[in-house]
Parts: structure tokens; sequence; C-alpha cells
């Protein structure tokens, strides 16, 4: 799905000044919750075939799924997927209303869309990337643990969004009990001893540092002032490009993936000049990843500093 465009513009050229495009980027980012939840409640789906959508729909119901089979678990029935295939749909229209919840799942689905893209253009591979390689056999063991360990969560990353499905595992911690939250409200007065015993098991097994998301942030901080090689696309990956980027110009992880979209080259310019790149490192990037894109000739006259302070006091909505 592409983000929805707010007015005609002149993205890229050099012509539109940074707090234009800025304020341009924050209104489009302002409508993509409302406009996801209108989407993903509609009950003709045929109108709305897109991937992003497809996939942020069958991540919501692979949710639904896995706690009502928890929940059938719990009560000892023995046609557990049954149930699972008769409540999830309703239980995944009930999910659709968090905001926050659908913010991940697009992130996550457009930061899969860079992943094949990339893989097609410029042979990136999608899972093992050489910055990745080279962390794993780094003599810091704690480096080199969190790398096989990001290794192998990358490669479930690739197969899940395959399947448009999202393990609760690799939810964010706040993700995950807003979900069950979520959960506990739509059950409302009917809420059940098996309910309660099977929202006390997925806790206990929740463990978000062992997600994805956890593991690269911990490969990123242990690679120090190197980590800025992690923002070299070709050689880190995206996904772990993305997790350096959010770490090191003080972002979101969400609104780091939103800013590699062809239409906001200036947050991604503003957030790569913040991470410490140079001027000529900030275009190279761009452009690689947005070939027709250019950052707006402010950005390279900012140091990183400044360029952090004005990424911070222009947050996107859905990014919060």
């Amino acid at each position: 799905m592409s983000l929805p465009d707010v007015a005609p513009h002149k993205a890229g050229t050099g012509e539109e000044s940074l707090s234009d495009a800025l304020a341009r980027a924050n209104a489009a980012f302002a409508r993509v919750g409302p406009i996801l939840s209108h989407l993903l409640a509609s009950p003709d789906h045929s109108l709305f075939s897109d991937e992003i959508v497809a996939r942020i729909r069958g991540m919501c119901h692979h949710l639904a799924w896995q706690v009502l089979r928890a929940q059938a678990e719990a009560a000892g029935q023995a046609s557990r997927e049954a149930f699972a295939d008769r409540h999830g749909e309703a239980l995944a229209e009930h999910f659709y209303e968090n905001t926050a919840l659908l913010a991940h799942c697009h992130a996550l689905a457009l930061e899969w869309q860079l992943t094949e893209r990339l893989e097609a253009q410029y042979g990136i591979d999608p899972v093992l990337s050489p910055l990745i390689q080279e962390a794993i056999a780094a003599p810091d063991t704690g480096l080199a643990s969190a790398a096989m360990a990001s290794l192998t969560a990358q490669a479930r990353f690739a197969q899940t969004q395959r399947r448009m499905e999202l393990p609760l595992s690799e939810l964010p911690g706040d993700l995950f009990h807003g979900l069950l939250m979520d959960w506990r409200a739509y059950s409302g007065q009917l809420r059940s001893d098996a309910m309660i015993r099977a929202e006390a098991k997925l806790r206990n097994a929740f463990d978000e540092g062992a997600g994805r998301i956890s593991l690269m942030s911990r490969v990123v901080a242990g690679m120090g002032a190197e980590a800025v090689r992690a923002l070299d696309i070709d050689h880190a990956g995206v996904g772990l490009f993305v997790s350096a980027l959010a770490l090191r110009a003080g972002q979101t992880r969400v609104a780091a993936v939103l800013s590699t979209h062809h239409d906001q080259a200036a947050r991604l310019a503003l957030g790569l000049r913040a991470s410490g790149l140079e001027p000529a490192q900030v275009q190279a990037v761009v452009l690689r990843i947005n070939p027709n894109a250019l950052p707006p000739v402010e950005v390279a006259n900012m140091s990183p500093d400044e360029a952090r302070r004005h990424l911070s006091s222009t947050t996107p909505a859905e990014a919060d």
C-alpha cells in the first residue's frame, strides 16, 4: 500500500523546502492509521487486493489465531485449530481498532517489501548480510552470540512474512500487552477461567529480548562506534540497516521504516545525517533506496545534532 499523497509536490527535486517536505510527510503519516482501519474492516475484500493490506490482514489473523488456540488448549478442547478458525475472523477485526498494532504490522510489511525489492534489484540477501557474517565471527562473544541469534530471527521473519504471519513472540512488549488487553476487552463478561490460564501461560512464555527487533538492536549496540557501518544497506541488509537508523537517529523503528518509503526522502535524509553520515553518504544511501529521490539541500548544511533535533521535533503520528 502506498502512503497517501496530500497534495501535488516536487519530492526529491531540491525545490521543496525541508519544512514543507516534512509537513507533507507528517500529514501523509497521520492518514495511514485511519485508512488502514477502514480497508481492513471492509467486508468487500475484493476491492482491496493490495499486497501490503493483505499482509497486514494476514498478520492480524495469525495473532488472533494464536491467542484463541492457547485459549482452546487451556480449556482442554480437542479441536483447537477449529476453535481458532471459528472465532479468529471476529477477533482479528477487533484488533484492527488497535492503531499501534496496525502501525507495527504496516512497518513490518513495508520492511519486507523493501527487502524483496532490494534483493531483486541489487541481489541483497534477505537473511544473511556480509555485516552479520562479520559480527558472527567477531572476537566479542556477546556480539557474536547476538549476531547468530539475529540471523536465525531474520530467517524466521522471512518465512513468516512469506506466509503473512506474525508470531506473538516477535511483538514488542508494549504491543504484546496491548493485544492481550484487547483480547480481554473483546471477551468482556464472557471471559473464562480458560482465558485467564491461557493469558498467564502466554505472558510467562513471552521474552521480548529473544525477538528479532531486540536482537538486531543488541547487534547495533554491540558494534559501538562501528555501528555506522550498518548504515550501508548493501553491506548490512535491510533489517539491520533499519535498526541502526532508528537507534543512531533517536527515532522509533516504525518511523525509520516509514522513512524508506519513496515519498519520504526528506525524513530519510535527516535520519541518516542524524546517524552520523556525511552529506555525500546521505545522498548515496537515499539514492540507493529510492533512485528517483534526492534529499532537500538544507540537510547537507546541518550537523548531526541539528538533524537529530529537527527529526525529533517532527515525529510522525503513526510512529509514536
